[in-house]
């Protein structure tokens, strides 16, 4: 399977936003600069050619002179040539157009300027800057780019995203990027990188310049790791020459991903010694703050479906007073034709043992007469089975049960059996309906220890670890009610016994990879919470596509939480975290792997372009299964992305709308502070705004009504953008609608037949309708 990579309007205008900062820089028209063996500091010199025969002769010459003399040539990007003044003057331009606070102060940080583009994690940034850096050439002739990422994940995924787009990126610009991934151990990519006049990015992550750096400073005085400072040292193999000074020689341009993790003073100390033309910062969590050109934070990808909406089944434990053994609450299930029923797993006494069983059970169903008399369960007679909302169960002593909730006797390897059923299930039940719409379903579970799903004997021999007979169990009990005879025409049982009958060829695990080949853990740096390991995100970037088919029966990985950052699969439906739960750890960043849009069997995107508005929501819902109770999860997650979108205004005022820029079919206009004041007005006179500027929920009805009133004449032709300032408020209500309770009652649509438009039903309907 290949991806299928569209032209989406929400990135051409990130790009935008880069390359018109720098309108007024005339490309250069066969003009290019050459540099003279770095490593001897010999000077530049251009060469002006005014036509081809001219630039063929001094290319030839110089040819010869590389040959004669070992002279190493290259090409520099061109200097910027625009004043501060005029790049500040672009920015705000900008920023009116995209609706951000204008910057007083041009901020140069890394070369004549640091820009900043926020995008929310699943939205596209690599995308984004990897089409910047071919617009950038494309405008002003620029070609040396360095990407810098702060980890071996982050490093192995944006090198597989330039080999997936090439073909796309050729298709559009009819040139292909030569990218590499830094390694000191083979330096004739830097003279590649600099020799060449096509487009070149070079991919490193941090540890390999600004470790060197604190090293280099540690070996004037005590020694050091030669070999940790290969980038900053004179090389024999390298003619003598410093790494670092034939990179700084072409004026590279910077592009830092996820720069928040790149804002040490060593880091930043040693990017100054590429010598950068500017630098682009691509995050969803800015801490240094730039000259920010372009948001796109949590809300509006929600509100403009660009990621998946988050739903939640979390273990409540639960302290009855009447019971002190075991009872779990699985399910609430419902019929047109029969009264709800509930799954309950509970405790049977059998003659020898205690056994725990599971059962679809009824109202005045006696837990106490099921268990074969097990005191405990005394006065557990089964009053009320409420569907409605998360799903209760209230029995005739009061005591009530909602869905998920768990009581009694529950060790931590229990607890982690319930949260791979509930994983199952959930993967089934939304398996067999993307099935029919030619979308692979798959979950990830994240594990603390590889032991846990995979060991190995002194022989060397491998078998399942607990949590892997735990998932083989479960699976080949829900797999084998889904695949009875009974539904053998179904073309989702079909594929099911096809390429799933195996239980062991449906689940695999992506693991750090030791001498001997065995899978280990994986091992993280300090202060940080991911591994570096390049064995195991090698394996991952390697089946990102062949996971995607419906031929390859893997629909369960498992791999070790510390590699969470590296895996982005679109088709994550499911995330199960079977470790203990740490508050500490960004909820975002747990969920963060699964939010992309999902896939098709074709490789296009489930976008708004591809299935509607109505769908992308119905389609791409992530589940999270978590240890923690639903409100604590949620509630992390939820103070999570607040602390995201902290820039956002929570009310409107004068303040807020006054002296903003706005743009209108292609026109900028600035709104006075009497034009702002007119607005203040018309949100109180259309109770569109309350006393304290907070948006009301009529407000909120009209824009889903899509029937705003109108705006006062003077500002009617500004309706389009003022109405876009108004939704730019943040509402605390709206991330309640971005998170779910996976275990609320999905309604399933019940259509009126043929019957409802007979006179006699009319008749009889007529009659009781007012009861």
């Amino acid at each position: 399977m290949k991806f299928s990579f569209k032209i989406q309007q929400y990135q051409t205008d990130a790009v935008n936003a880069v390359v018109d900062v720098f309108k007024g820089q005339v490309r250069p028209a066969q003009d290019t600069s050459y540099f003279f063996d770095p490593g001897r500091l010999v000077p530049v010199k251009t060469q002006k050619a005014k036509n081809t025969n001219a630039y063929n002769l001094f290319q030839q010459e110089l040819d010869e002179q590389e040959a004669k003399q070992d002279i190493i040539l290259g090409y520099a990007n061109a200097p910027i040539k625009l004043d501060k003044a005029q790049l500040l003057e672009n920015i705000k331009h900008i920023q009116g157009n995209n609706n951000i606070t204008p910057s007083k102060e041009l901020i140069e940080g890394q070369g004549k300027c640091s820009l900043d583009i926020e995008m929310e994690t699943g939205t596209g940034k690599t995308y984004v800057y990897i089409k910047t850096m071919f617009e950038l050439n494309k405008q002003y002739g620029w070609n040396k780019f360095i990407i810098i990422v702060p980890s071996v994940a982050i490093r192995e995924g944006v090198k597989k995203s330039l080999q997936t787009m090439e073909e796309h990126f050729m298709s559009q610009y009819g040139k292909k990027a030569r990218y590499f991934i830094y390694d000191s151990k083979n330096l004739t990519k830097i003279d590649d990188f600099a020799k060449s006049n096509e487009i070149n990015v070079m991919i490193i992550n941090n540890q390999a310049f600004a470790k060197s750096l604190n090293e280099e400073k540690n070996k004037e005085g005590r020694g050091g790791d030669k070999g940790a400072l290969i980038i900053y040292s004179e090389r024999d193999e390298f003619g003598s020459r410093k790494p670092i000074d034939v990179i700084a020689k072409t004026n590279p341009i910077l592009i830092l991903d996820e720069p928040q993790k790149l804002n040490g003073p060593a880091t930043q100390k040693a990017m100054k010694r590429f010598n950068p033309l500017f630098s682009v910062n691509y995050s969803a969590t800015h801490k240094d703050k730039h000259n920010m050109v372009y948001v796109l934070d949590a809300l509006d990808a929600y509100n403009q479906k660009l990621v998946k909406k988050i739903e939640v089944k979390g273990l409540e434990m639960k302290n009855l007073k009447g019971i002190d053994s075991y009872l779990y609450c699985e399910e609430i299930e419902t019929s047109p034709i029969k009264p709800p029923r509930v799954r309950l797993e509970f405790e049977v006494q059998q003659t020898n043992s205690i056994k725990r069983v599971r059962k679809l059970l009824s109202e005045q169903d006696s837990l106490y007469a099921l268990s074969n008399g097990m005191k405990q369960y005394e006065g557990y007679v089964i009053n009320n089975i409420d569907p409605r909302g998360k799903g209760t169960v209230t029995f005739t002593n009061g005591e009530v049960l909602h869905c998920a909730d768990v009581v009694g006797d529950v060790t931590e390897l229990y607890k982690r059996r319930l949260q791979i059923r509930e994983t199952l299930l959930s993967h089934f039940e939304k398996e067999k309906e993307l099935y029919a719409q030619g979308i692979k379903t798959l979950s990830l579970f994240f594990i603390d220890k590889v032991e846990n799903y995979r060991k190995y004997n002194e022989d060397g021999t491998q078998e399942l670890g607990e949590y892997g007979k735990i998932f083989e169990e479960e699976y080949m009990r829900i797999f084998d009610s889904k695949s009875t005879e009974l539904f053998k025409d179904d073309p989702y049982v079909q594929y099911l016994n096809r390429v799933a009958a195996d239980v062991h060829d449906v689940h695999t695990g992506y693991f750090s990879i030791d001498k001997k080949g065995h899978s280990v853990d994986s091992k993280c740096e300090r202060g940080k919470d991911t591994s570096n390991d390049e064995s195991a995100y090698d394996l991952i970037m390697r089946n990102k596509e062949a996971l995607l088919s419906f031929d390859n029966p893997v629909r369960f990985i498992f791999s070790h939480s510390a590699l969470r950052e590296g895996w982005d699969n679109p088709n994550i439906f499911q995330i199960c975290t079977l470790k203990a739960s740490n508050s500490d750890v960004n909820k975002r960043q747990e969920v963060g792997r699964g939010m992309r849009l999902c896939v098709n069997q074709q490789g296009e995107r489930m976008d708004l372009l591809t299935c509607g508005e109505a769908m992308v929501h119905k389609i791409n819902q992530l589940t999270v299964v978590t240890s923690e109770s639903y409100a604590d999860f949620v509630g992390s997650l939820q103070d999570d992305m607040k602390a995201a979108l902290y820039k956002r205004p929570t009310h409107a005022s004068i303040d807020y709308f006054a002296d903003r820029t706005v743009k209108v079919d292609g026109k900028q206009y600035k709104i006075e502070r009497e034009q702002a004041g007119t607005i203040m007005l018309y949100l109180g006179v259309n109770g569109y705004a309350d006393y304290d500027g907070k948006i009301t929920e009529k407000y909120k009805a009209d824009k889903e009504a899509k029937d705003f009133a109108p705006l006062p004449p003077q500002l009617e032709e500004l309706a389009p953008a003022i109405h876009k300032l108004i939704q730019g408020i943040f509402d605390e209500e709206v991330l309640k609608m971005m998170v779910a309770d996976a275990k609320e009652t999905k309604v399933k649509a019940n259509p009126l037949n043929a019957n409802f438009d007979k006179a006699e039903f009319q008749a009889l309907w007529n009659r009781i309708n007012h009861k």
